[in-house]
């Protein structure tokens, strides 16, 4: 997230709090509600819950994505999510020049 405005990281980071279960919860909710809706021959309110779905499946997918490839903020919260230790020393080894090859 260090490559995002303040908005887009600050969205995300809410987001980020709300579990994976809780958008398939609400898809799942939203297609019960329009085949309710379907039975009691509503069909055109049907049709706009059930349409909610998909939608809902989308932003959960784009939370799980933002939960999976933020960017940590530093090395430390890099490692505790999985990361492996940098090769890299310090910042004299981040500018200094590959050999060539012979």
């Amino acid at each position: 997230m260090k490559n995002e405005d303040v908005a887009t990281s600050s969205i995300e980071q809410v987001t980020k709090r709300v579990p994976s279960v809780g958008f398939l919860g609400l898809a799942i909710g939203s297609i019960a509600v329009s085949a309710t809706l379907m039975l009691l021959g509503k069909k055109t309110w049907a049709n706009f819950v059930g349409q909610w779905a998909p939608t809902i499946l989308i932003l959960g997918t784009y939370n799980k994505l933002v939960k999976t490839f933020s960017a940590p903020i530093n090395e430390e919260q890099r490692l505790q999510h999985g990361g492996h230790p940098s090769i890299l020393k310090g910042s004299e080894d981040m500018n200094r020049q590959p050999r060539p090859l012979i």
